[in-house]
């Protein structure tokens, strides 16, 4: 019974979650209630909340392609690129991180459903397996590179959170980066190829904006700092303390999206670069805001800065799909 209270909570939860991401969406959205809802979602099994990055990074992959368009056809690829990038290939690595973080989610999150041991260790494979299974059958039916892509994604998830390798508990640096590039950059490349179109702008844009995003990665690890300091896990947040942390996330979130807004407008494409430099310009009183509790606030942050960050990528890919560069 409380197998299937815990799957039907995270069913009922991914669709609370997606509602909520569409209001994050607009500007008038409630940030206060945003974050309570972003932070329920991440307590649920396979974190649904955690989805929507992945999930647009791949349909601004679409976009950018400039092969996408207002059609059936497309739509359903879009759609089904979408499905492969969120409830299948980000739902594993959650599912797989939840098992592997189980003696840290006791310390910080005792009442995830794995930290709770409300999951046998057969159920937790057997849904990751049929995960990850769907999620390679799906790619091969989008094409080889989408497949590579999800293989490569499904690879870095396990690099991530999985021992002997588990770049989680060896180094923040490249941990935080792993799942920058899993979630960003491979889903913005694989958008490009479900049609059949990846340009050297994509490539450098889907390159950049993940390395912003490993600053955002950082900030996420903030909720579990007492956990991982306390068995020794090597996040950025203990490696360099709150403060330093903190930086460092500023310096990755805002140095690379500066470079996304100076390759843009190198191309010539002034409006689109002008309203990129709007989007990140309205993210510095968030970051100053932050700077007075990083720990405290840092759902808050992810509830108001996001939007404007990920509104950027979009910019940036229609940008490239009318540049052409």
């Amino acid at each position: 019974m409380a197998r299937r209270t815990v799957l039907g909570d995270s069913a009922r939860s991914t669709v609370e979650t997606v509602g909520q991401f569409g209001a994050m969406m607009l500007p008038f959205a409630n940030r206060t209630t945003g974050a309570a809802r972003i932070n329920a979602s991440l307590r649920t099994f396979a974190k649904p909340g955690t989805w929507f990055a992945p999930m647009w990074a791949m349909l601004v992959g679409c976009v950018a392609s400039g092969n996408a368009h207002w059609t059936f056809p497309s739509i359903g690829r879009v759609l089904l690129g979408m499905v492969l990038a969120g409830p299948l290939l980000c739902a594993f690595s959650q599912v797989a991180n939840d098992w592997f973080d189980r003696e840290v989610d006791r310390i910080n999150e005792p009442e995830r459903p794995t930290a709770a041991n409300l999951l046998a260790p057969g159920t937790v494979l057997a849904i990751a397996t049929a995960l990850a299974v769907a999620a390679l059958g799906l790619a091969a039916a989008l094409g080889t590179n989408v497949l590579l892509l999800a293989i490569g994604g499904l690879a870095l998830a396990l690099a991530y959170s999985a021992p002997p390798v588990r770049l989680k508990a060896r180094n923040g640096w490249l941990a935080n980066a792993a799942c920058a590039f899993a979630y960003e950059g491979f889903a913005w490349v694989a958008g490009a190829a479900i049609f059949g179109h990846v340009t050297t702008g994509t490539l450098v844009l889907a390159g950049l904006y993940s390395l912003g995003s490993h600053g955002l990665m950082t900030l996420n690890d903030f909720k579990s700092y007492e956990g991982d300091k306390r068995l020794g896990l090597r996040s950025l947040p203990v490696m360099l303390g709150l403060d330093g942390a903190l930086r460092a996330a500023f310096a990755f979130i805002d140095v690379f999206q500066v470079l996304a807004i100076a390759y843009v407008l190198a191309n010539r494409m002034w409006i689109a670069g002008a309203v990129m430099a709007v989007l990140f310009v309205v993210q510095l009183p968030m970051q100053r805001k932050l700077a007075t509790d990083p720990k405290g606030l840092a759902p808050w942050y992810c509830a108001s800065a996001i939007p404007p960050f990920v509104w950027g990528m979009l910019v940036a890919a229609l940008a490239l799909r009318s540049g052409g560069f």
